[in-house]
């Protein structure tokens, strides 16, 4: 890859940081890939199926918009590894409490609990492998992690083919706690443990919002992930709803769906990341992944009498447009100094998460003035025309150094 060589330490780093992000993937997806059949189980009537869905979705990210503060906040002023451990063991446990669910009311307020611990795991992870690894090789690192993790999804999908949707959520939360014993031994970051003694202020979300242009950096960081969510959350776990006003062949399966979404995430991880390092440019890998999801958006979108090989052809595409996830954090890590990147990387994407809430929203107004494929339609270009446009506001990152603070 590079002549720099990167210690065995920081490999075994990787590693671990790639199996957390792994399970959290797992515990993130699992709700959109058992949403019919939990519900049917519970006893939710069919024509409730999608707006009842929105609403479990919309709690766990509010959970994930909530943790991204809390966790941030705890990794910058007590330690990235502090996180990693915390976050997993809170959202392993509400996964198993999932498994025992009988109501869409106790469904909902689970997920915001598993929300909460599930936004530590990939922002910590990306820090701490961000400040570990050579600035040259760093998007190895990301790209590893974002890759092999996604993968979870896929295993989801198994697990939830395989046996009923309470034992794919014990599942879920075993692997959590299982993790917790690979995690002993796994260093803290360098750049972390040389400020901890000194005066600079630590965690203080304030610290973004004291400065019109770092506020901006923030928000731009933000908006260039907010089409992500949307894809997944929406064209893809709506998969029946859209295939039924696209007349499809047969219902589509939205498990299917995410399982080829997050197979073309996870290539798109690291095919992002290969160009970036290719290109030495991070922003035009991320320009040129929002084509690829305008692309392959409209062409699911105007499919009439679409089929079900045609739609996961489609959700692996419209997944590999979505796979710059990793490149999206470290962009947003490059961003900001060490004594604010696990508050700026935790709550990046768990922001971007919660932005599918107020982006549900006007979809479900839409919805009804529109129709559920123009209304989509119209929700996929705003979100990828906010992305571009934040997108050319941020400085080239690529090779920065990090060691540095905000005052």
């Amino acid at each position: 890859m590079t002549d720099i060589k990167t210690p065995k330490n920081v490999w075994i780093l990787v590693f671990v940081a790639a199996l957390g992000y792994f399970v959290d993937i797992y515990d993130l997806i699992i709700f959109s890939i058992v949403r019919i059949q939990s519900f049917t189980d519970i006893g939710v009537p069919a024509e409730d199926m999608r707006s009842q869905g929105e609403f479990v979705l919309n709690m766990q990210m509010g959970g994930l918009l909530i943790g991204g503060i809390i966790w941030g906040v705890l990794g910058d002023k007590y330690g990235r590894l502090k996180v990693l451990f915390g976050s997993i063991l809170l959202y392993s446990i509400a996964n198993i409490a999932n498994g025992f669910v009988q109501d869409v009311q106790t469904y909902g307020w689970i997920r915001f609990i598993a929300g909460i611990g599930l936004a530590g795991e990939l922002g910590a992870g990306i820090t701490l492998v961000s400040e570990s690894m050579h600035r040259k090789n760093r998007g190895y690192g990301t790209m590893i992690v974002a890759g092999v993790g996604v993968l979870g999804a896929i295993l989801a999908y198994f697990i939830s083919e395989w046996f009923s949707w309470r034992t794919a959520y014990f599942v879920g939360g075993g692997m959590g706690l299982l993790l917790l014993l690979l995690r002993v031994g796994v260093l803290e970051s360098g750049m972390f443990t040389n400020l901890v003694n000194s005066q600079v202020k630590k965690g203080s979300i304030g610290i973004l919002f004291n400065q019109s242009e770092r506020f901006k950096r923030y928000l731009y960081c933000l908006c260039i992930g907010l089409p992500i969510w949307f894809v997944v959350g929406v064209l893809v776990t709506q998969a029946p709803e859209i295939g039924k006003a696209l007349h499809a062949e047969t219902t589509l399966s939205a498990g299917k769906g995410v399982m080829f979404t997050y197979l073309g995430i996870s290539l798109g991880d690291f095919m992002a990341g290969l160009l970036a390092q290719k290109l030495k440019s991070r922003k035009k890998v991320v320009f040129i992944y929002q084509l690829v999801i305008l692309i392959f958006s409209f062409l699911y979108l105007s499919r009439q009498g679409i089929t079900e090989l045609e739609f996961l052809w489609l959700a692996f595409f419209m997944g590999l447009g979505v796979g710059y996830w990793a490149t999206f954090i470290t962009i947003s890590a490059e961003q900001f100094g060490t004594n604010i990147r696990a508050t700026v990387t935790t709550t990046a994407p768990n922001f971007v998460r919660g932005a599918l809430i107020p982006s549900t929203m006007l979809y479900g107004v839409l919805v009804n003035w529109l129709g559920i494929i123009w209304a989509a339609a119209f929700m996929i270009f705003l979100l990828t025309g906010i992305a571009v446009f934040a997108l050319s506001q941020l400085k080239e990152s690529f090779d920065k150094d990090l060691d540095y603070v905000e005052e």
